[in-house]
């Protein structure tokens, strides 16, 4: 009896020792891996932030890049990938219902300022009769392009055609824009052959284009400036995955908060 004794309680120091019997804690439970798809930036360089944050928990954070906003999300709907961010809400509401899928918003990170910026033009008043303007033409984005051209005087539109507006709202055009619509991520490139053009703010980034340089960015308490936060998202039911939680909570830390603030100095501006 004094030996087997002797075994168990030996064998309950190992258990503690190495916390490998029975409950193992909270740090243990929350230790995994997650797979979260961003687009390059500055979505993807804040997860490697958080990534560092996680780490520290036991916690090993894969970020798979997207060059699009279609496959990220239809990826989180199959399980490919456990989250991502890269969108706003208005986008991921249109993509639901367009394409069925069940992504749902658990967290609000920053907001990126569209901004209009030279091409062939150097400024805005400098826009001749029927200069060429690209903007976005997904659903969400074009409406927040032609709010902003509205915003500078150089359209109007209708009175309720809102952040879904299209250039058939277009109501007054004294200038006769011609209205170049584009895939987002090829707006900046083209701005060499367009007068102007309305580029989102993450593909400004990555296209080295500055919000300093920019002629014009959607005011601060403008409509599109409450409305267009990024955010990170799941596949509903998955709401209160405990991995989960833990990159919304580095995500919004102060570290992150620091480095956002620090290396887009405004063209990414955080909402927590």
């Amino acid at each position: 009896m004094k030996k087997l004794l002797a075994i168990l309680l030996v064998t309950a120091l190992l258990c503690t020792a190495l916390a490998g019997c029975g409950s193992s804690g909270n740090e243990s439970a929350e230790a995994g891996k997650l797979v979260v798809g961003a687009t390059p930036a500055p979505h993807a360089e804040i997860l490697e932030v958080a990534k560092e944050i996680l780490a520290e928990q036991g916690i090993e954070l894969e970020i798979k890049e997207f060059q699009d906003y279609v496959l990220p999300n239809t990826a989180v709907d199959t399980g490919e990938i456990d989250a991502n961010f890269f969108q706003h809400k208005p986008y991921l509401d249109d993509f639901n219902a367009e394409n069925g899928t069940e992504v749902v918003s658990v967290a609000k990170i920053h907001y990126e300022p569209f901004g209009i910026y030279a091409g062939k033009t150097a400024s805005l008043d400098k826009l001749a009769n029927g200069a060429k303007v690209a903007v976005p033409n997904d659903s969400t984005n074009e409406g927040r392009a032609l709010q902003l051209l509205q915003q500078e005087g150089l359209i109007k539109l209708t009175e309720n055609a809102g952040l879904s507006a299209r250039p058939l709202d277009i109501a007054e055009n004294p200038l006769n824009l011609e209205i170049v619509e584009l895939d987002a991520a090829m707006v900046p490139k083209a701005l060499q052959d367009v007068d102007i053009a309305v580029v989102n703010g993450n593909y400004a980034i990555e296209s080295g284009l500055k919000v300093s340089d920019a002629l014009a960015v959607e005011a601060a308490d403008s409509l599109a400036a409450e409305t267009y936060a990024n955010i990170l998202c799941v596949k509903a039911g998955n709401e209160e995955n405990k991995l989960v939680k833990a990159l919304i909570e580095a995500l919004q830390s102060d570290k992150v908060k620091e480095f956002i603030e620090k290396k887009y100095e405004g063209a990414v501006v955080p909402v927590f």
